[in-house]
């Protein structure tokens, strides 16, 4: 079976950031409803006068071979507006607590090598990068450094 199709496809212009940002909605919200409803990964909200401004999401590490006591930060996020302002620390300590709840013993993140930010609060709060551990993703149509940084959680 045989089937052609008219689509355009090109690459993406500032102006359909937008768009951009609706579908990944659209899909992330399947996600993020589903983890939520099964609680993998655990996730916590920040909070600002009842307005979300961040959450963390953390688990047991998603890698292979890690033992059981290894957790993983699976996603933490903190609107700009609110950056610098504390709340990821707090969101961090959250997620600290209730892995150490989980019986973990150490932690572990991947991050993007360029998202020179978090890997500077990661590595404030205690976290070292795992050299050995870079490798490149797929992320749509680029391809993504990233590493994994682990500290302990005692």
């Amino acid at each position: 079976m045989s089937s052609t199709f008219n689509y355009e496809v090109r690459p993406a212009r500032l102006s359909d950031a937008k768009a951009i940002a609706d579908i990944d909605a659209k899909t992330s919200h399947a996600y993020w409803r589903e983890a939520i409803e099964f609680n993998e990964p655990q996730i916590y909200m920040a909070l600002d006068l009842g307005e979300v401004i961040g959450f963390v999401g953390f688990d047991r590490s998603r890698d292979k071979g890690t033992p059981q006591t290894t957790g993983e930060i699976w996603a933490i996020h903190v609107v700009a507006s609110h950056w610098g302002k504390g709340v990821g620390l707090a969101l961090w300590d959250a997620a600290r607590e209730g892995l150490l709840e989980e019986g973990c013993t150490t932690v572990t993140l991947w991050l993007a090598l360029s998202n020179e930010r978090a890997l500077r609060f990661f590595e404030l709060a205690g976290f070292k990068r795992e050299m050995a551990s870079i490798k490149t993703v797929p992320m749509g149509s680029v391809r993504i450094e990233e590493i994994r940084l682990k500290r302990s959680l005692e």
